[in-house]
């Protein structure tokens, strides 16, 4: 007789009961870094479904395996339609689905919108926590979707600035933003009109900008020396010139500068980034295996696109959680 398939399964609401704290989440995603530096992953780069022309948006497909004690293979489904806040729906929706890596038996399907966007900042929180200044005063955050509040909370978690800057095309998303990170984190928020007056004299500037092509909005002569910069926009908001003032290049996986966007595609193209530039993959960081930060006088560029082994690392983390707390439900497919 076959075996009997279940299938845990937590939606949105399910994943918002959780209530995984900051350190939950930073927790679970470091737990995935460690495991990548040790050899104990194995990753595809990632793939775009792209529709037909006219559509104003694509699909990411991820896939991974993690193994230790998480033990899970896992594929995540990512729809990233910008033009979504016009229905007043959010720009990306997506489903994350584990199998057993021995048998291939799918074990659990989960909302993918709001695992991804606190995977998304925890990534970028770590990679100020290893490649940060000593001591970051101002933080200069472009971009307000999903993942834009998440990158600002879990840096927020790892850092005492004394000053947060915000900016974002349209007033109302901004002004949104602000009013939630200080509602929510109980801080004081700067909004910028502007990109130069929000990312001059930053320490760490992320761009998480949402173009439908790509502009080189954010200026190379605006980024002081010693600046951490995270850009990892899907359409780049760049200077080509960026790459020349980074005394360190690092990514979340070298792998995934393979793909068709994001904000360093026409430095990999053009052959100013290559394998042989980059400093390290930050789980190498992570891991130990090389220095991260060696001097607050280093501007270091960090391009994270995303990682499946984030995502099956912190859906592990959720579901171990709603087992604890009996929240989501068991469904039987065999």
């Amino acid at each position: 007789m076959t075996p009997p398939v279940y299938v845990e399964f937590l939606n949105r609401f399910d994943i918002e009961a959780l209530q995984l704290t900051d350190s939950e989440i930073l927790q679970a995603v470091r737990k995935g870094l460690l495991m990548q530096g040790g050899g104990e992953t194995s990753i595809e780069p990632r793939t775009h479904i792209r529709p037909r022309a006219g559509i104003e948006g694509h699909f990411n497909v991820l896939r991974g395996w993690i193994g230790g004690e998480i033990g899970c293979a896992g594929v995540k489904v990512v729809g990233d339609f910008v033009g979504n806040y016009r229905e007043g729906r959010p720009s990306e929706y997506g489903l994350v689905t584990l199998f057993d890596p021995q048998n291939g038996a799918p074990t659990a399907i989960l909302d993918g919108a709001g695992l991804t966007d606190m995977r998304t900042g925890a990534m970028t929180a770590l990679g100020a926590d290893y490649l940060a200044p000593s001591k970051p005063r101002v933080l200069a955050h472009i971009g307000a979707r999903g993942t834009a509040y998440w990158n600002v909370r879990l840096m927020v978690a790892l850092f005492e600035f004394e000053e947060i800057r915000i900016h974002s095309l349209r007033p109302e998303s901004r002004e949104a933003f602000a009013a939630r990170l200080e509602a929510d984190l109980g801080i004081e928020v700067k909004i910028c009109t502007d990109w130069k007056s929000c990312v001059e004299g930053a320490d760490i500037i992320v761009e998480a900008s949402r173009l439908s092509a790509p502009k080189p909005l954010l200026k190379t002569k605006w980024v002081s020396p010693g600046a951490l910069v995270i850009p990892y926009g899907t359409m780049s908001a760049i200077e080509i010139s960026l790459s020349e003032i980074g005394d360190k290049f690092v990514m979340d996986d070298w792998g995934q500068a393979k793909g068709q966007f994001g904000a360093f595609r026409a430095h990999i193209d053009s052959g100013r980034i290559t394998e042989e530039t980059l400093y390290a993959e930050l789980c190498e960081i992570a891991a130990g295996k090389k220095p991260g930060r060696e001097s607050d006088s280093e501007t270091i560029l960090f391009w994270h696109r995303g990682l499946s082994l984030s995502d099956i690392a912190l859906a592990h983390a959720m579901l171990d959680k709603a087992r604890r707390l009996g929240v989501g439900q068991r469904l039987r497919l065999y």
